[in-house]
Parts: C-alpha cells; structure tokens; sequence
C-alpha cells in the first residue's frame, strides 16, 4: 500500500472498452461500446460507427443539442440503462472556461464519458501540536461512496454558476461555514482524472481550495450528505490513504496534492515524480 498507489487508481481505466463521443468535430466525451450500439436506435440524435459516436448533422447549436440528447437520456434512464436522471446539468466541454457545445444531466455524465468538473476544499487548522485535516464521513445514502471519508467541502459544478460561487454555495451546505469565512479560501491549482468507476467512467478536474480555520470552528452539515465530521491530524490522514481505501477515490488525490503544495511531501521522497505525473492528463476524445 502507498500514496502512489492511490493515485494511479485514480488513472486506470480501458480505451479499447469506448469509442469517443464528437460533437462538431470535437471530442466530447468516451462511451462504451454496448451504448454506443444502443444509441444507434436513436438515429434522429446519434450517428454511431465502428469509431465513433456522433451527434447527427441537424444538431448545430447548443439549445438543439441539449434538447435531442437529454431526451434520449430520459427515455434510457425509464429503461434502466442509465441510472438516474438528476435534473441537474453539467457543462460539455474540455476545458473550463470555453463555450460548452451543449449541457446534459449529471446523472449521465459518467455513461457519456464525458468531462466534469468540481471543487474540492480542504479545511485545515494550524495548532500548536501541528497541522491538523478536518475529514468528512459521507451519508450511507449517497449514490457514490456511501460512508467514505471525504473533504470538509466538495462538490461537483454545474453550468451556469461560477466556481468560486459555487465553492461558497457548497461551504454552506455541506458544513455551514460562513459566507465571510467561505470567502478566504485560495485557491490551490486544480487535478485531472480519468478512471472507470461503479458509476461509469469519471473524467474529471477537481479544482482545489484551501482554507485556514479558527480553532473553535465546528462544521456543521445542512444537507443530510454528511453523517460526521473530525479533525485529524495530518499524520493521520497520510496513514489512513496510505493503508486503506477509507477515502473516496478522488479526495486522495486532491489531499496527496494538498501534502505536496504544503511541502509535506517532498522530492526526496522514493514516489515524488511518479506521484506528480498523475496529477494531470488532457488527452482529448477521438
């Protein structure tokens, strides 16, 4: 068990299981080959070879392309063979800040292949016997990851709000923090992602945040998504990655980001490049 071996977890995955998903020209997203074959049915939507899966040519603009697309979800998901439809939709795009070519539910995100995006904040406390990480333990009712362990505040980005809105937005549900508190978080870089999971296949940048706390601060969770918080030391949190998988997959990523900016884990230690080089990939579909 390792540190490296957390974050390779968090890039494994199998190319030759997906055809890309292109929309004008562009690759989207990666779906696999059994729905892939099933959006073939939908020859008004989905043009699907061999190769690839593309929207179909009258499918110009954003408005178009959302409407065509998140009805096929819907009717995929009243079958079953997505999971859920979340009335929530995430931008399509490859990077932030670029124009998105259409939306599409969140509950989706992962069966289209498709990038998301997230930000994930630690929340630390500098005492006098060291630095210590406050840890989230996820409500058993959460569709990924029931009772892992987890940031004191992340949250997934959907379209139309900014992240750093969204960060505070997130602070105050997840573990009541105020806006005036919220709003000292700096920002700390970002993560990139790809592996398959229960839920299909995560490719994702997690924007990553830092926020210095009082130490009579006490989170509190306002939206019944976390059972539990407490702090911890950052001795701790290392050991518990290092030996277990009591962590949800990506926050390993994001607190072994943490350890190397904060100067906890350093080039001389055996892993250090090889932990680096798993921070960040941008290969594109297609």
């Amino acid at each position: 068990m390792s540190l490296l071996a957390r974050v390779q977890a968090c890039q494994r995955w199998q190319p030759e299981a997906y055809r890309p998903w292109i929309i004008d020209g562009q690759g989207m997203g990666y779906l696999r080959h059994e729905l892939a074959e099933r959006l073939k049915d939908f020859t008004n939507v989905f043009l699907v070879d061999d190769k690839a899966v593309r929207l179909a040519p009258g499918l110009a603009d954003f408005e178009s392309r959302t409407a065509a697309v998140d009805e096929v979800v819907q009717q995929l998901v009243a079958a079953g063979e997505i999971e859920r439809w979340r009335g929530e939709f995430y931008a399509v795009t490859r990077r932030w800040g670029d124009p998105p070519l259409m939306i599409l539910d969140r509950g989706a995100v992962p069966d289209f292949g498709v990038r998301g995006f997230g930000v994930h904040m630690n929340g630390y406390v500098e005492r006098a016997d060291g630095l210590h990480l406050w840890v989230g333990k996820r409500a058993m009712n959460k569709a990924t990851a029931p009772g892992a362990l987890d940031h004191l505040v992340a949250g997934g980005q959907p379209h139309g709000i900014g992240i750093r809105e969204n960060l505070i937005k997130e602070c105050a549900e997840e573990a009541d923090i105020p806006r005036a508190l919220a709003e000292q978080a700096e920002p700390a870089g970002a993560v990139c992602y790809r592996c398959e999971r229960p839920e299909g296949l995560r490719d994702d940048v997690a924007f990553c945040y830092d926020l210095a706390l009082p130490e009579d601060f006490e989170p509190n969770n306002t939206d019944g998504e976390v059972d539990s918080f407490s702090l911890w030391p950052i001795e701790e949190v290392v050991a518990r990655m290092a030996a277990t998988t009591d962590f949800k997959f990506n926050v390993n990523l994001v607190n072994i980001h943490f350890l190397v900016r904060r100067g906890l884990l350093t080039p001389d230690a055996p892993d250090y490049q090889a932990i680096l080089e798993h921070f960040w990939l941008d290969e594109a579909p297609g």
